[in-house]
């Protein structure tokens, strides 16, 4: 089998899957007669010789996949004008805490944001997919500790956490790490969409608590963490 024929395969099978596609799947093309370092050379090369077309191979958590490049998102958007549900400030400020801060517990998730936490919002992102309870802190009460799932890492185009945007130097660290995370999960969000899968939807609680919500409906969901100093 030449090369080319080889590049052949992993086109199509990468071009039809349906979910990225690991190593050790790709080597069951080639009944592992073809090793992972050939195998990794054939993509890179399948990398150059897509890198001017509108579909890009990536190599993301869970394997290798074609994506559409960003900047084709505006032209993919007329065929689904209709806006996916967006996640409010509170709840990306959350998912932001647990990927850079992970393993957290809800505890420490309203340290940082110092308000209190509604747990249909934690629910929310564990049903997208993007968060899972890894254990439990080894203290009173053995609070869950959060950490977020390679589902996460693939919608966001990542192949580790190391990918992550970096955070800007700032005294609020709820703030920086929204800012560096919250466009990129959006985004996600509407790409999944696009796609065919079928966004979560906002809990009316963790609509409230978005800083764009009614004040007085978002005082009955997130409240501030009492200062214990306070008499």
């Amino acid at each position: 089998m030449t090369s080319a024929d080889a590049k052949r395969i992993l086109e199509t099978a990468l071009i039809c899957a349906q979910q990225p596609l690991p190593m050790r799947e790709l080597r069951v093309l080639f009944a592992d007669e073809v090793g992972a370092d050939t195998l990794k050379t054939l993509l890179l090369e399948l990398q150059d010789e897509w890198a001017q077309r509108g579909v890009e191979l990536v190599q993301v958590a869970s394997g290798w996949r074609f994506q559409s490049r960003p900047e084709m998102r505006e032209y993919l958007d007329r065929l689904h004008p209709e806006k996916p549900p967006r996640y409010t400030r509170a709840t990306l400020e959350t998912l932001a805490i647990i990927a850079y801060r992970q393993p957290v517990t809800r505890g420490d998730m309203e340290d940082i944001r110092g308000v209190t936490i509604n747990s249909l919002l934690l629910r929310q992102l564990e049903d997208r997919g993007w968060v899972e309870v890894i254990g439990h802190r080894e203290t009173v009460g053995r609070p869950a500790l959060y950490a977020t799932t390679r589902q996460f890492l693939d919608d966001l185009g990542l192949a580790s956490l190391d990918q992550l945007p970096l955070l800007e130097a700032a005294s609020d660290q709820a703030a920086s790490m929204f800012d560096a995370l919250g466009p990129a999960a959006q985004d996600a969000l509407a790409t999944a969409t696009l796609s065919g899968e079928t966004p979560i939807p906002e809990p009316p609680a963790a609509v409230a608590a978005d800083a764009d919500a009614d004040p007085q409906a978002a005082a009955v969901s997130e409240s501030p963490v009492p200062d214990p100093t306070t008499p």
